[in-house]
């Protein structure tokens, strides 16, 4: 489980109720969570501006990393400790469930793809889509 107050206090970030609850459901599901999602969830505790600049800020310090669905929603999962400010180095492969619509991180890691001259990659994605294992066996029973 992670521990909210250790990821702000790294990030040099003031420990507010709103941030930590955010860090807090992220971490509850082993999928990345959507930003609708989030606003159902927290809806009550935090306003959308709020979420959308606490969600901008743990990106930006490598807190979080942003995934697109196959819907063009945001997704965020929690960053591995390679990440930085500004450069996230979570260079996997997403799963993307086309029957619950989960994204899933994998601990698959993406092939080094060597980058025509002139061309910097700053983040190299890949998302396989097909049917999660909790899908899969709800489709058996």
């Amino acid at each position: 489980m992670i521990d909210p107050a250790n990821i702000l206090k790294t990030h040099d970030l003031k420990h507010t109720k709103q941030r930590v609850r955010v860090l807090e459901e992220i971490a509850l599901d082993k999928a990345a969570v959507s930003q609708p999602d989030l606003e159902k969830k927290l809806g009550k505790e935090i306003d959308r501006v709020t979420l959308y600049r606490i969600l901008n800020t743990y990106e930006d310090k490598g807190i979080l990393h942003r995934i697109m669905d196959m819907n063009g929603t945001a997704n965020y999962a929690i960053c591995s400790a390679s990440c930085t400010e500004h450069h996230h180095h979570d260079e996997h492969v997403h799963f993307n469930c086309t029957t619950c619509f989960k994204i899933y991180c994998l601990e698959v890691t993406v092939p080094r793809i060597k980058m025509p001259q002139g061309f910097t990659a700053t983040t190299i994605t890949s998302t396989a889509y097909g049917v999660c294992e909790k899908c899969n066996s709800s489709a058996v029973h």
